[in-house]
């Protein structure tokens, strides 16, 4: 098989960003091996993509080795579920970057997500698209996407500006995760070049996206309530209840309201999705904190009355 139709990228729909499960020991070592029923679960659920080591599973706080054992691992769960895996690959000094790409394509995933450079951050479109094309020479059969955060990384490249900009310079790449709430930019991006993906990186403004012909989304909520992203998704396919749709988002911004009032995103998704699943995610790792024992009750109070199930007991065991 030729290396272009080895980057031929033409997964769409949702991606879950999965957590890091860590023990609660005083390293907040990796619980790795939660994660082959941690994917059963998800594809049990009709979660039929896998996004590694992102935000949501704090990628950035894991050392380079931990990010590769993490990877080989969902890398051999999703053998048996079938479910598409991309690694996000970005957050560290290039060289490493570029190590964890080759890394990831030796695993054969599905695809890449890279920040851009944190520090030295690129400013213009022809800065990022070097960088990206560097951490593509690395994977050159892996499908490569931009991960685009400026609330976190402060990098502020246009995307719609970008993706035509791009063009072939980068021969594996194949689009975004747009996670920014500047809906006329991921338009922009949308129809800035019909070949590359553009997946919405938002929980709250999901059926905004579908209004604009985004298909494809990439939401933490998934691990913990994805029917009401599912049945979005058949509304962006042209199932136009506009009523069901809307009440499908209002009941993911409830829930997201309610769990994030409690601290900064990761700290308390984390701890939503243990409430809520079987599975004990167990707590963030520094510099992020685990939330006090009263705001978890608080929490699960709050996720009962919005009609979840929930189950406090190994959660109050880290107190």
């Amino acid at each position: 098989m030729s290396i272009s139709e080895k980057v031929n990228f033409t997964y769409r729909g949702l991606i879950v960003p999965v957590f890091s499960p860590f023990n609660n020991d005083a390293n907040r070592s990796l619980n790795l091996s939660l994660i082959p029923e941690y994917a059963k679960f998800l594809a049990s659920k009709n979660v039929t993509g896998i996004l590694v080591n992102g935000t949501t599973g704090e990628g950035t706080s894991l050392s380079i080795a931990e990010r590769k054992r993490v990877a080989e691992v969902w890398a051999g769960a999703v053998k048996k579920t079938k479910q598409h895996l991309m690694i996000q690959v970005g957050g560290a000094s290039l060289a490493d970057v570029k190590e964890l790409a080759a890394h990831a394509e030796g695993l054969n995933v599905d695809s890449l997500l890279c920040l851009p450079e944190l520090y030295f951050k690129p400013a213009t479109v022809e800065k990022l698209t070097e960088y990206l094309r560097a951490v593509g020479e690395c994977a050159p059969k892996t499908p490569l996407l931009y991960y685009h955060i400026p609330s976190q990384t402060s990098v502020n490249v246009h995307m719609g500006r970008f993706l035509e900009y791009v063009g072939d310079k980068i021969p594996n790449f194949a689009g975004i995760k747009f996670t920014s709430n500047d809906l006329d930019e991921a338009y922009q991006a949308l129809t800035a070049n019909g070949r590359f993906a553009v997946f919405l990186g938002s929980d709250v403004t999901m059926s905004a996206g579908c209004t604009l012909g985004i298909n494809s989304f990439i939401m933490t909520s998934l691990n913990f309530i994805p029917e009401p992203a599912l049945e979005l998704l058949e509304f962006e396919k042209g199932n136009r209840d506009l009523r069901a749709a809307r009440k499908n988002q209002e009941f993911i911004i409830k829930t997201v309201k309610e769990v994030t009032r409690y601290g900064t995103w990761v700290e308390t998704m984390k701890i939503a999705m243990s409430l809520t699943t079987k599975f004990f995610m167990g707590p963030p790792r520094a510099p992020l904190a685990l939330l006090s024992r009263e705001d978890v009750e608080a929490m699960a109070g709050k996720l009962i009355e919005v009609g979840l199930t929930v189950n406090k007991t190994e959660v109050l065991k880290m107190y």
